[in-house]
């Protein structure tokens, strides 16, 4: 075997902890699966060529393959959390940065390209092999969330003013939150049903988890101010809602490959723009009627 700098023995080096690190995150998930379920089966093997890497990076290295313990442990709470996919696309998002590296050594080390090659084609039998559950009832998370962030940051901004009582707030926001929440699941639930959906119970289940879930969320901060403090509840939940609407946004644009940036800015000038009216309309409402808690 030829003689190589000291630099692309660096970048061997990285390569060969990346794979044998990836090659355990493929494992972990896969013995999550059930033993029939084809997508553990692909990810085992897919996990067997990312080791076959590292042993082939290793021969130049002359250096044990050592995985990052703390990326597989990250990756394998991101799945239980987001799901699967979220967690495989994102570690596949890295891919790019190995290719630069692939063509930096390729001269050096022929192996690189075919490698290069066999990365490519992962990442193209990832995407076609994905099929999880949650990502199928995608647009009636969304429907949920939506509908809660939009109404319930501007009832609860309207109600800051207007009964300027942090109590009362988030005891009139959990009630209006909850009566929407199920008001929301029956609207899914016959709407599915009407198009024919398989399964219009879990379209339902899944809007309304994300509803009450941003419910909670967003009453919270005027639970834990004390009842003088409505302003201060306010701006929490106002970042509460931002906060929310990155999280979920950055998740389906990874899970989905969509664009983050647009659908990020348009969600969240909605949200903020119905509760900047509703927080005027409070003021308004409560200088006509005259009314002091």
């Amino acid at each position: 075997m030829k003689t190589i700098n000291e630099k692309t023995l660096g970048i061997l080096r990285k390569m060969q902890t990346d794979e044998i690190t990836e090659y355990h995150v493929y494992t972990a998930l896969a013995k999550r699966m059930k033993e029939s379920d084809p997508n553990r089966k692909i990810l085992e093997r897919i996990g067997l060529d990312e080791k076959g890497h590292s042993e082939i990076w290793g021969r130049y290295t002359g250096l044990p393959s050592t995985p990052k313990k703390a990326v597989v442990y990250f990756f394998s709470f991101l799945s239980r959390i987001f799901g699967f996919t979220f967690a495989l696309k994102l570690m596949e998002k890295g891919e790019d940065s190995a290719n630069d590296a692939y063509a930096a050594i390729a001269d050096e080390v022929p192996e690189a390209r075919i490698i290069a090659a066999e990365e490519d084609a992962h990442e193209q039998e990832l995407l076609k092999m994905l099929d999880e559950e949650r990502l199928q009832y995608v647009g009636s998370m969304v429907l949920g969330l939506n509908d809660a962030l939009v109404e319930l940051s501007g009832t609860l901004a309207g109600l800051t003013f207007a009964l300027q009582n942090n109590k009362i707030i988030a005891l009139s926001g959990l009630i209006t939150g909850i009566s929407a929440t199920l008001s929301m699941m029956s609207s899914e639930y016959l709407s599915s049903r009407s198009e024919g959906a398989e399964h219009p119970l879990k379209a339902a289940s899944y809007t309304g988890i994300m509803y009450i879930v941003a419910v909670v969320l967003m009453t919270l901060p005027y639970l834990l101010f004390p009842v003088d403090q409505f302003l201060p509840a306010l701006v929490t939940m106002l970042m509460v809602v931002i906060l929310i609407i990155f999280v979920f946004t950055y998740y389906v644009s990874v899970a989905q490959d969509l664009p983050f940036k647009k659908r990020f800015i348009e969600m969240a000038t909605i949200s903020m723009s119905v509760a900047a009216v509703a927080f005027l309309i409070g003021i308004v409402v409560k200088q006509f009627l005259g009314i002091e808690i």
